[in-house]
């Protein structure tokens, strides 16, 4: 069944009001009629199945038949960040790094990265980043849409880390640890804040960056015997994480 976010003041106690490009694709592309069955969700609270009443040139009327469970979340929190990668690989990690169930994402900025950090340019394309979040997040039934962060310089992602119940910095180095081994060791996984992965750029992180991740205290960890590439180690790695807490796999 079709699924839209709105925001909480456009989902109200027995209706919910549908605009914008949500709005234009329920008519045009669904093709959607009175009667019509979808879910919509404010993606914080409440989740309701809804009826299509009307439809109007720019926004579409649900009335609201039920309250429904907001079951499409993992429970642990991944997130993912990213240092900024070239061309369009971090859409790639948004969309696919949602539906598997990532709940954030940081883009940031290292000494390899390659793209040139603008903060204008890059302002501009977290708008990007978050519409494909979104859409993802219909996709895959989330029950709410991961946060995409303005992308950060270094220092900036390292105060985040010291923040998060468990930073997992991919590096691989002769004595770091497996991430399996790095996730048992932290005992249960579900609550007690999120799990952050770090994934450097094209051309890896310097020495000195890993230096400093330890003493901030990110965790060292390989992600096996063969190199991904940077879009890939996040996905591989939340994929892990949410096996590990019984989230994939039955």
């Amino acid at each position: 069944m079709q699924r839209y976010f709105v925001t909480p003041d456009n989902l109200l106690e027995d209706k919910a009001i549908v605009r914008g490009d949500d709005a234009h694709h329920l008519m045009r592309v669904m093709r959607a009629q009175p009667g019509d069955k979808v879910v919509v969700s404010d993606g914080v609270r409440r989740e309701c199945l809804a009826e299509v009443v009307e439809l109007y040139k720019e926004n579409v009327l649900l009335k609201l038949l039920e309250e429904r469970p907001m079951s499409g979340e993992p429970s642990v929190d991944v997130w993912i960040a990213q240092s900024l990668p070239k061309g369009d690989k971090l859409e790639t990690v948004i969309q696919k790094g949602t539906e598997i169930g990532a709940t954030a994402f940081l883009p940031f900025a290292s000494a390899r990265t390659v793209v040139q950090y603008d903060a204008k340019k890059e302002a501009k394309r977290v708008e990007r980043w978050r519409k494909i979040a979104k859409e993802a997040a219909e996709q895959a039934h989330r029950s709410k849409v991961p946060d995409v962060r303005d992308a950060m310089r270094w220092s900036e992602m390292l105060r985040v880390a010291e923040t998060a119940r468990l930073a997992l910095f991919c590096y691989e180095k002769e004595d770091g640890k497996r991430l399996r081994d790095a996730l048992r060791e932290a005992g249960p996984l579900a609550g007690g804040g999120p799990i952050l992965v770090i994934v450097g750029p094209e051309g890896g992180f310097t020495e000195e960056e890993a230096a400093e991740a330890e003493r901030r205290g990110c965790v060292p960890v390989g992600l096996g015997r063969r190199i991904l590439r940077t879009e890939t180690a996040g996905l591989v790695a939340a994929a892990c994480i949410l096996y590990e807490a019984g989230e994939m796999g039955g």
